[in-house]
């Protein structure tokens, strides 16, 4: 009886409207989308290019709208920013005036990479727009995370490769803990994760945690038993 009233309570849970989350008043984090070759994506003229075809990411909204019947289906779009800002809250209005859910907005323009984050810019989309807006771009901690939410305003953040650096840190954890890395491993082993993926995925992790002389060991580790060898030695794991 027990098990029954938990699995119709956690398909309640995933019923309900996503957006419903905005409106609690409180910080919703959010994992990013990762496109590993985000330079192959602009070359393929998907990504952040299209934010320069404010006509045809009006249409894709259509399309997903009306092909999906259910009312409650959310539909987002994640976008970065023009040089002129005026053009990005035009393209967010038309998103908005066309069904999109909510807007996440990656504070650079397509070209920028490490430049600081403009969000200042992000702020003033949010002013602009009636539909829950996302925050994203270098949070790397909890936080760092508050106090982006607070400046620009938005309804929440989200984060990329600082989820990849400390897949915890949504957690209040600064560096990744060791119980996370070993779930990874469990999870990578159930699933029969591509070595490649596995091994650069705790190279993220123990970014924190590892020295340079510990980096260039476990880097060339070549193996999935080599690396297990390797955390159960230096770890216990």
């Amino acid at each position: 009886m027990k098990s029954d009233c938990m699995q119709t309570t956690i398909c309640q849970e995933r019923k309900k409207d996503p957006i419903e989350m905005f409106h609690s008043g409180q910080l919703v984090k959010v994992c990013a989308p990762m496109v590993r070759y985000s330079k192959w994506a602009m070359a393929e003229g998907y990504g952040a290019c299209l934010i320069n075809k404010p006509e045809l990411v009006q249409d894709m909204v259509k399309q997903v709208r009306n092909q999906v019947e259910t009312p409650g289906f959310s539909v987002s779009i994640k976008i970065r920013i023009h040089d002129d800002l005026k053009r990005t809250v035009d393209l967010c209005q038309k998103a908005e005036a066309t069904g999109v859910s909510w807007i996440t907005v990656h504070g650079r323009t397509a070209e920028e990479r490490h430049q600081p984050v403009h969000y200042d810019s992000i702020k003033i989309i949010k002013e602009n727009m009636s539909i829950p807006v996302i925050a994203n771009g270098d949070i790397r901690s909890l936080k760092e995370a508050e106090n982006v939410w607070r400046i620009t305003g938005t309804d929440g953040v989200m984060v990329a490769r600082g989820l990849l650096a400390n897949p915890a840190m949504f957690a209040g954890y600064e560096e990744t803990p060791l119980k996370c890395i070993w779930d990874w491993v469990d999870i990578a082993l159930e699933l029969g994760t591509p070595y490649m993926c596995f091994h650069q995925h705790l190279m993220y992790m123990m970014e924190k945690i590892t020295s340079r002389q510990e980096k260039r060991v476990f880097n060339a580790l070549s193996s999935t038993s080599a690396i297990i060898d390797y955390l159960t030695d230096h770890y216990g794991i």
